[in-house]
């Protein structure tokens, strides 16, 4: 049996540190430009996943740049499906002519923990992804709303979990806005991933 762990990162958010993070991730979540990030920061990620054969992910959010996607919104339905099939088909654009596969997409902040949740929304951001259904996989905290609905619907489906995060009883994750919800030790991340 052979088991490997996927070293999956954030990146295109305007940090700027991701030379130094590609040699050592296997997988990755290119910002689609609605919390963070530009076309600029798109193509910069997609060219470096090609030289560190990297696994290209989408990360959609909420249209929300003042909060960094980490703020639940209250948006239509239809503003919602429009927000991310548009972050999806710029970003689509720019890998399609970088010449990169489509490996994942995975939701970023607020909407990543609203799906997990809330049924509603998980409905509607499967509705918006839904040209993605056989191709793509979508990476979801296991046994959340999203990851039932998904594969309810045949939606290819991966389940993560955070090396650098912790979790509450029911194994969602400790809100950041708690002083225990990041790992910042290596010891810390080393041990509650193994």
């Amino acid at each position: 049996m052979n088991n490997t762990i996927d070293i999956n990162c954030d990146v295109g958010e305007g940090v700027c540190n991701e030379s130094e993070l590609f040699p050592l991730i296997s997988s990755c979540n290119i910002s689609c430009g609605a919390h963070a990030g530009s076309i600029d920061t798109v193509k910069k990620c997609l060219d470096l996943s090609k030289s560190y054969n990297v696994k290209v992910g989408a990360h959609p959010s909420y249209p929300d740049r003042k909060n960094f996607g980490r703020v639940s919104l209250q948006i239509s339905r239809a503003d919602l499906i429009a927000s991310i099939r548009f972050q999806m088909e710029v970003f689509n654009n720019a890998r399609e002519q970088a010449g990169v596969d489509l490996h994942h997409i995975k939701p970023h902040g607020a909407l990543y923990n609203d799906i997990a949740k809330n049924e509603i929304l998980a409905e509607i951001f499967l509705e918006a992804i839904a040209a993605f259904r056989n191709s793509t996989f979508l990476y979801v905290p296991y046994n959340s709303v999203i990851q039932k609905l998904a594969e309810k619907n045949g939606f290819r489906v991966l389940i993560e979990a955070f090396a650098d995060r912790n979790y509450n009883d029911d194994l969602s994750l400790v809100a950041r806005k708690e002083k225990n919800a990041l790992l910042n030790n290596g010891e810390e991340v080393l041990a509650h991933i193994l």
